[in-house]
């Protein structure tokens, strides 16, 4: 998606040539960390999480990838981060060396790719703040905040959650009673309209980032 976006149709064939679609069970890891580099991908569908090894040996969520995030790492022999599915993923891998030299050979491409990069990487460091913050009500109203702006919620606030409610406790450290308790009582306060599955329907922003902070 976004990695293809803006390039020319010479660049195009040759992005289209070395990549191949790959799909990931949620749990299913794309990359560990500390292993060698091997692949970058563009992600299609679904949710990533990224993970880092803290110094006391604990492991630490620093960041979500969504549709059109690129992942992983060029010009790097090992992957810095450990990098999972929330939701079953569909991704377009490249190996990481073969894009490099595609990306040596075509400029356009890779400060295009060097753009798209570096908002992944924005959208990383939102983050830590939204785990900084004390309260679990205000980690779960960050995170519909979040979602709903990365998954494009319509003119009336109105999206399809793209992680379960145990995908979301995973992702804030909450257990999942937690979250769906939140849920409920921003639904019962009207900050929030669920439907079915997974539809959710922002009413009311304002209230929802105040309780973020």
């Amino acid at each position: 998606m976004a990695l293809c976006d803006g390039l020319d149709e010479t660049a195009l064939a040759a992005l289209h040539q070395i990549g191949r679609r790959r799909r990931l069970r949620a749990g299913q890891a794309f990359g560990w960390f500390g292993d060698r580099a091997s692949s970058c991908a563009n992600l299609i569908s679904g949710v990533l999480k990224v993970s880092r090894v803290e110094a006391d040996g604990g492991i630490q969520i620093v960041g979500l990838l969504y549709p059109g995030d690129f992942v992983g790492t060029l010009f790097a022999d090992r992957s810095a981060d450990t990098i999972a599915a929330l939701s079953e993923a569909d991704l377009c891998v490249y190996p990481r060396r073969a894009l490099e030299e595609m990306l040596v050979r075509h400029p356009a491409a890779g400060r295009l790719l060097l753009r798209r990069t570096l908002a992944t990487l924005g959208e990383v460091r939102r983050w830590m703040p939204m785990l900084a913050r004390a309260r679990a009500d205000a980690q779960v109203a960050a995170l519909l905040l979040d979602m709903a702006r990365r998954c494009a919620a319509d003119g009336e606030d109105m999206f399809r959650l793209p992680l379960s409610r145990g995908a979301m406790a995973e992702a804030l450290g909450l257990v999942v009673e937690t979250v769906s308790r939140h849920m409920t009582a921003f639904q019962q306060d009207g900050l929030i309209a669920l439907s079915g599955l997974r539809g959710v329907r922002l009413i009311d922003r304002t209230r929802l980032a105040i309780i973020a902070g």
